[in-house]
């Protein structure tokens, strides 16, 4: 059954029913990494990839991501147009993209944009796992850097959802200049008083967890989400300690301190709306005050 399952022949996947074998088309079912059962995938998709067995969180993609946030029709995007290169002639770098954007409809691993949550405008940029894993390049980190210059100049608040292996390997040291624009940019936001929201998914790893994403005025994270620099075998090896089961999760993370709260993820729409709505009139009350 397993051949049936996984050989690369069948072109349709048999899955045990009660009395009797059916024939699934591929891409119709979904096994969940967490409990093992097997899904529709419009099933998962409904829950926003959420298994509803188990509440394991898989993988969603930027664009779904935002469609479960965004006031229905206020999203726009920002700087699409912007496209990799391949600055150190690194081989089949530029093919490994193009494979990346017909597979996944993306320019980049990340979207970025604006919109209204409950009726408030805020800025966004999603990174999405699917696209080289997530790396943070040039075109990256540029991105995530011109939203965070236009939540400061608009004055809006700005969310971060992370899913990143961490820099781009391809770039090179390019890829970690990044680390220190994207953090710059977010200085530059929080001596203005603006709102940061950092939003830790599966993985948030490398540069991007130790730049950008661990500095938030909110540090957040989904259930399960993978949250470190370095891995796991790294620093076993390193320290020579058998490190725990749970370590670097975010469940781990939020119990050491390092993230505020850890949100299912059809409670992040309403639990973002109303830290962002506490600070909107929090805004508004001290722009009352100045005035007096």
């Amino acid at each position: 059954m397993l051949k049936d399952l996984f050989g690369k022949k069948k072109k349709y996947a048999s899955i045990p029913g009660e009395n009797a074998k059916k024939d699934i088309p591929e891409g119709l079912m979904q096994k969940c990494g967490g409990c093992q059962k097997i899904f529709y995938q419009k099933e998962l998709q409904k829950n926003l990839n959420v298994c509803p067995e188990c509440g394991h969180h898989h993988q969603i993609s930027a664009y779904d991501r935002i469609n479960s946030l965004f006031d229905e029709g206020s999203f726009q995007e920002w700087d699409k147009e912007l496209l990799s290169q391949n600055p150190l002639n690194f081989p089949q770098y530029e093919e490994k993209i193009e494979k990346d954007r017909q597979k996944t409809g993306l320019n980049e691993a990340v979207v970025t944009g604006e919109g209204k949550i409950h009726d408030i405008r805020t800025a966004i940029a999603v990174m999405d796992a699917r696209f080289r894993m997530g790396s943070m390049g040039s075109v990256v980190g540029e991105k995530i850097a011109r939203a965070i210059e236009q939540a400061r100049i608009e004055k809006m608040p700005i969310i971060i959802f992370t899913a990143s292996g961490g820099a781009r390997m391809q770039e090179g040291v390019l890829s970690l200049m990044q680390m220190a624009k994207t953090s710059i940019a977010i200085q530059r936001l929080h001596a203005e008083n603006g709102l940061f929201i950092s939003v830790m998914t599966n993985p948030t790893t490398g540069g991007v967890s130790a730049s950008f994403a661990s500095i938030g005025d909110y540090n957040f994270a989904e259930p399960g989400a993978l949250i470190g620099f370095a891995g796991r075998r790294i620093i076993e090896q390193t320290i020579r300690e058998k490190l725990p089961k749970d370590f670097q999760t975010a469940e781990f993370q939020l119990k050491h301190g390092q993230v505020d709260k850890v949100i299912e993820r059809q409670e992040m729409r309403d639990t973002l709306g109303m830290i962002l709505d506490i600070h909107e009139v929090g805004g508004e009350a001290n722009e009352t005050s100045a005035r007096v």
